[in-house]
């Protein structure tokens, strides 16, 4: 789906559907450096249970006309245009690691819009160790290997390639899409007063041997959002790849 916004031009994958008004919509919104491809285990096993499904590639990201946005703050304002230009109501944010901060402001500045929100591996605040803004500021490839070894609980063989290393392919993909959402979550501070004030049903899904998002900090976010529950499962950061499954099925459940 193509949605045009203040003269740019912003893709959705949509699994071929659209947007039927008198059905709750999902939105998946991807981590940091990513694009809607992350969630192509998942759109249409959720299109198939009567959801819209919207997987979003942000400003920048993917199919989208750029540049990317600089914070948290202008992602979540920038998901209201979207969502007020397809007319949405009824909004299921699912969000994974920096796509849980644009949930979790979206959901601060704008709840009239929400039914449920889906956290995976994801926090209240998300810093961002120095050493790979570094690299990712520079545009080297190091800053994938280095998301690729935390990202990823063992050593995993995927068919056609790591997901990671198909999205970001180049230095210009690292220094000017990458280090930019790195910095947005690192400097995102507004995560404990949003969490607190969340209203909507709420559920959190960790990754036990998650190395990028501490698992003790993510069950300390989901104790903050009132009306929540949390599930844990045996994988890495990357849950809607290493384990999508499991994912999709608890997701499924807390939609019903």
């Amino acid at each position: 789906m193509i949605i045009k916004i203040d003269n740019k031009t912003f893709y959705a994958s949509d699994c071929g559907q659209g947007v039927d008004l008198n059905k709750n919509t999902i939105v998946f919104l991807h981590g940091s450096g990513l694009s809607h491809i992350v969630w192509s285990l998942s759109e249409q096993y959720f299109s198939n249970k009567n959801f819209n499904v919207l997987s979003i590639d942000l400003p920048g990201h993917g199919n989208s006309d750029g540049p990317c946005l600089e914070s948290i703050e202008e992602i979540a304002d920038w998901l209201e245009k979207v969502f007020d230009k397809l007319n949405l109501n009824k909004v299921i944010l699912v969000g994974h690691s920096q796509g849980c901060l644009e949930a979790l402001e979206y959901s601060h500045k704008y709840k009239k819009r929400l039914d449920k929100i889906v956290f995976i591996g994801g926090s209240y605040k998300m810093p961002v160790h120095q050493d790979l803004i570094n690299l990712a500021e520079n545009g080297d490839s190091d800053a994938v290997k280095l998301m690729m070894k935390w990202g990823y609980e063992g050593s995993k063989k995927f068919i056609g390639g790591n997901p990671i290393e198909r999205i970001i392919q180049s230095p210009r993909d690292i220094k000017e899409i990458l280090a930019v959402d790195l910095n947005a979550c690192n400097n995102y501070l507004n995560g404990k007063v949003a969490a607190e004030d969340i209203s909507c049903p709420s559920l959190f899904i960790f990754g036990e041997l998650d190395k990028m998002v501490n698992i003790e900090i993510g069950k300390k976010f989901s104790q903050m959002v009132k009306n929540s529950s949390q599930h844990i499962i045996n994988c890495g950061h990357m849950i809607m790849i290493e384990n999508a499954f499991e994912m999709r099925e608890k997701i499924s459940e807390f939609l019903k």
